[in-house]
């Protein structure tokens, strides 16, 4: 590993630890620069502004996400199941994560309004992993053919959102929102079900 990485990475995990304590707006770039015992102005050869070191927080939780994801993708289980154990697991993760860090919410809504490139990024790598699940369900003849399946697994997590950031949409307890979350995932795998029928202009 580079110093310059180890740099990065020190930078970040300080301004994770401010963050957490004292929340985005409140936190400063020359605070987190005293943190790792660095100048002001030497921080900025690593991060171009706090928003930077934001996004970098928010990629490093990521990975960790999406490692869990391809394992979901992986499991010897039916394609419903692992379906409804990517969404379970996402919620179940973030929630507590955001639980146990509220000052982070702040972060990820600045970084909604302020980075939006990097929210549609994050969606489509969880597409990937969609996809995938929903391809494997229409080949064994678990799920109905699918046309798109790229717009079918943009419309599945437009209609689970409110569980992708739960604290953000609602102020439900963990148990509430996966009641909820199981009662959709059955509307949505009933749908998907080699005996649905939908629409013919949704079968293209």
């Amino acid at each position: 590993m580079s110093d310059t990485t180890d740099t990065r990475q020190q930078i970040v995990e300080a301004a994770m630890q401010r963050i957490v304590h004292y929340g985005y707006a409140k936190t400063t770039m020359s605070e987190i620069a005293k943190d790792c015992n660095m100048s002001a102005g030497n921080i900025y050869r690593f991060f171009a502004s706090k928003l930077d070191i934001a996004e970098a927080i928010a990629r490093k939780f990521n990975a960790d996400l999406y490692q869990s994801y391809a394992g979901i993708c992986r499991e010897k289980a039916s394609a419903a199941d692992r379906l409804r154990r990517f969404f379970e697991f996402g919620l179940a993760r973030t929630y507590e994560a955001l639980e146990e860090k509220d000052k982070l919410i702040e972060l990820a809504q600045t970084l909604g309004d302020e980075r939006p490139l990097f929210m549609n990024e994050q969606y489509a790598q969880e597409r990937v992993y969609l996809v995938q699940i929903l391809e494997e369900g229409v080949e064994s003849g678990e799920f109905r053919p699918i046309g798109h399946k790229e717009e079918t697994a943009e419309m599945i997590q437009a209609s689970l959102m409110k569980f992708r950031f739960p604290q953000m949409f609602s102020h439900l307890t963990l148990p509430k929102l996966q009641r909820e979350l199981a009662g959709v995932m059955n509307l949505l795998l009933a749908g998907l079900s080699t005996g649905a029928t939908v629409p013919e202009r949704h079968m293209k």
